[in-house]
């Protein structure tokens, strides 16, 4: 098992602009009354530099594996809805769902369908029906189904990476720690864009969502790069 600390030396340094980035959106903190192609930038700075970090590991490790090809993709995906959302309030709300939907399926696709774990699908199909329960009332137009399908991709989406973490029989890497918990911090963050949007107002909404947003992506990034010892402890099975 390749420990914490052998992971932070290696992959820590490729995810130092991604830091800095974070940094100068949360010291910018440029007002959203405003919306500008310029705090569209700031805000999509991070997420170029997840694109950045997979490619700093190269095109044959992009080629030879398709989880990761997926994710570059739904970072790509991410960065439009993150752009799209900077004009929600002129109409583009819609679109940076739809955005981020099509993340969602692409994640899904790259943590994959086994193992199946239906136990972790019961517990996340519980959590997104009782999250869309909570926001039905509030809801209205398209946004009562748009919302509801969009609960149900990123529900799918956190029971995907949900399912590859098997403790119980010690098979869990810190890739797939890392799908798990970006998984969890994405539903948390977007919960939170849900009810402060549609229900009532959440306090230091932006900075609770924005917070959790980049730990999710950098982490769902990070499971897209290979442990040196996953192909040591297959041979050993």
């Amino acid at each position: 098992m390749v420990s914490p600390a052998t992971v932070v030396k290696s992959e820590g340094p490729k995810l130092v602009p991604f830091f800095k980035a974070t940094c100068v959106y949360f010291v910018l903190w440029l007002p959203t009354s405003s919306p500008s192609w310029f705090s569209a930038l700031i805000k999509c700075l991070p997420i170029f530099c997840l694109w950045v970090f997979l490619l700093a590991h190269g095109f044959g490790f992009l080629g030879a594996r398709s989880s990761a090809r997926k994710i570059l993709a739904g970072l790509i995906f991410s960065a439009l809805g993150d752009a799209f959302l900077i004009w929600q309030e002129q109409g583009y709300f819609i679109h940076g769902i739809l955005m981020f939907a099509v993340t969602h399926v692409l994640y899904s696709s790259a943590f994959g369908m086994r193992p199946l774990n239906a136990s972790a699908g019961l517990v996340l199909s519980a959590v997104s029906s009782l999250s869309y329960l909570l926001l039905y009332p509030y809801l209205s137009g398209p946004f009562t189904y748009l919302v509801g399908v969009y609960v149900g991709l990123i529900g799918f989406m956190g029971w995907r990476a949900v399912a590859g973490l098997q403790l119980a029989n010690d098979l869990w890497t810190w890739t797939k720690m890392s799908a798990c918990l970006g998984a969890v911090l994405f539903m948390v963050s977007d919960l939170t864009i849900a009810v402060n949007k549609f229900c009532f107002p959440v306090p230091y909404s932006r900075f609770f969502i924005m917070a959790t947003y980049y730990a999710a992506q950098m982490l769902i990034a990070l499971s897209a790069v290979q442990c040196q010892d996953v192909t040591v402890a297959r041979k050993r099975v």
